[in-house]
Parts: structure tokens; sequence; C-alpha cells
């Protein structure tokens, strides 16, 4: 079974229960097998960084291997915009997130509800330097764990969504995305769109930050924000005190 997010976003939990953790988001458009099925949850591999959890079976639209496979060879085209809304044939409007899928949009046999768009859009593969004008559009967003919109959004989240806006793939955790890319031996090598990765006491990587010009990085504590960044790691410009350890710097594109 293959399915397609029919709604705005919905959460994609870790457990068949909707008290279980959040591990990340599914937004509109997006697409997914359906692995395993318990009640009226649906276990799913999503198409894009193949991250799998539960979410509930009310709160997506079904449709076929052939559709599923069409979208997959259909090319990739998001939302621009922190908010922007479609319109069904009768006109009703829904709130979409910056990120949304709309590549289906075009499907007939898969928009089945006739949904059009006429806002903000982006494709194809962007120059390096737009990642920092579109990590800007997420600046002072809520941290939210498992969060992938301007609604509430995670570290990994963060860098996931303004790599994937710009063309780029990244995996979802911060742990997975330290595995790609090429490392630096120093900070005065990076450039503006390079990751930053950040360590606890027992060296596994939970924290991850866009660089930008002149030792700054973007990231997600708290809210989106900018900080600085030495060797020690972020110094948190508002409290005075380094808040992540730095473990390695690694150039993606």
């Amino acid at each position: 079974m293959f399915g397609i997010c029919n709604l705005a976003v919905i959460p994609l939990r870790a457990e068949t229960s909707d008290r279980s953790e959040q591990i990340s988001q599914v937004l509109f458009g997006e697409t997914f097998e359906v692995i395993e099925q318990h009640l009226q949850w649906r276990k799913i591999k999503l198409a894009y960084d193949g991250y799998e959890g539960w979410i509930d079976q009310k709160q997506f639209f079904e449709i076929t291997p052939e559709q599923y496979q069409q979208i997959q060879n259909a090319s990739p085209e998001y939302s621009y915009d922190l908010v922007e809304f479609i319109a069904d044939e009768k006109k009703s409007l829904s709130m979409i997130p910056l990120g949304a899928s709309l590549a289906f949009l075009s499907i007939p046999e898969i928009n089945t509800s006739k949904y059009t768009f006429d806002g903000q859009k982006i494709s194809g593969t962007q120059p390096k330097s737009n990642l920092l004008t579109t990590a800007f559009m997420y600046l002072n967003v809520p941290y939210l764990w498992g969060g992938k919109t301007p609604y509430g959004i995670d570290c990994s989240g963060f860098t996931q969504m303004v790599y994937q806006l710009n063309g780029y793939q990244l995996l979802r955790d911060a742990s997975q995305q330290a595995t790609q890319g090429e490392a630096l031996s120093f900070i005065e090598e990076s450039e503006p769109g390079d990751l930053a990765f950040f360590d606890n006491a027992d060296g596994n990587i939970i924290h991850v930050g866009i660089m930008m010009e002149h030792n700054y990085i973007i990231h997600a504590h708290g809210k989106v924000r900018v900080d600085r960044l030495d060797h020690l790691g972020i110094f948190n410009v508002d409290t005075q005190r380094h808040t992540h350890r730095l473990r390695v710097i690694k150039r993606i594109i």
C-alpha cells in the first residue's frame, strides 16, 4: 500500500498512540509506503529520506503503486512561503506550510480534489548561496521536537528542509546527516551553507546548524536563531556562554 499526505502536516510517531513521541512530521504532498498495520495505525516509510514511523489511517490518502511511481518520477516542486493556501474545486481553502510538495497537483488521477495553487514555488537545484536565504525564512520559528514547519522545527528538520527546498538531499536526523559530505579540518575552511555538528559527553551527535560568514551559525535551539561559533562550539549571544560542543564541520555541496 502507498499513500500521500493530503493535510497540511501530520505527526509521525514512534509508537501506535496519539500520546507517543513525535519523531518527525509528514508535510502536504509527501508520499510514502505503508509497511505495517496495527488497528487504526499505519507504519510508513517516507519516499524522500526513508524515515519510518506511525501515522493515523485517517490522515492520508491511499494511492496505487503506479501513482506513487508517477510522483517519484515527477520533478520536485515546493511551496516557498511561510504559509500558503491551496483551493479545491469548491474554492475551499486549506493552509499548507513552507516546503509542502506540489508535484502531484499536475497529475489528475491523483489530484482528485482538483487542488489549485497560485502561491510562491521553488524547484530545481539552487546555488549554494541560496541556502542562507532559505534558512532566514525560518528565523525565530519555535523549536519543536520532530518539527519540520514554520509552526515548529527541530535542528535537523531545519537543516533538512533548507537543503530540500534548494534541491539537495539530507537524511532526517543530525546523526544521520553527519555521515554525509566531506569533513573540514578547520572552521576557517568553512563556507556559508556548510553544516556544523555537535556532540554530547558520550560522543553522540545531537545537534546541527548551518554555517554563515564570519564564524556565525544559524540553528534551531529554543527557536531558529543566529549565534557565534568558535573552536569550542556555539557561543550563545544572549546568555554569553557555550551551549553546544563542536564535533565536525561537513561540506555537503
